[in-house]
């Protein structure tokens, strides 16, 4: 998928059996046009200029990542975040996120550095559903 416009969510939302709410389209447009995954509350702070409640944000985030529109992750801090699913596009793919452990700063790494997905790990094998790496960014 590579257009992110609000027509393209309609769409999008349409195609998995979803009311395309102003909340919902303005989420997916939101999402699509970030470069990390976002918590509920950037979510909802960014939305509020657009009279969409805290409350209505939570329940359309969760609708959204059981509608397999969005993923969410939680990154080590007890925060869930937020971002667009694989929708067949290299950029929406899954993917490992950094942390900075000291100002939080999350980041999406590009999924060529990690190739792996299956480990031999003692006598199991195990496959990987989400890698993060944990550190200290350029400004800290």
């Amino acid at each position: 998928m590579n257009d992110f416009s609000p027509a393209a969510m309609k769409t999008l939302l349409k195609q998995a059996g979803m009311r395309a709410t102003p909340a919902r389209i303005a989420t997916l447009t939101m999402l699509s046009q970030s470069s990390k995954p976002l918590s509920h509350a950037e979510v909802a702070a960014e939305l509020e200029n657009l009279g969409v409640d805290k409350a209505t944000v939570y329940r359309n985030l969760n609708d959204l990542v059981g509608a397999n529109l969005l993923r969410r992750a939680e990154l080590g801090d007890h925060i869930w975040r937020f971002e667009l699913a694989d929708h067949h596009d290299e950029a929406c793919s899954p993917h490992p996120h950094f942390v900075c452990i000291d100002c939080g700063a999350v980041s999406c790494i590009d999924e060529k550095y990690l190739q792996a997905t299956d480990f031999k790990l003692a006598d199991k094998t195990v496959t990987v559903k989400e890698i993060l790496v944990r550190g200290h960014c350029n400004n800290c």
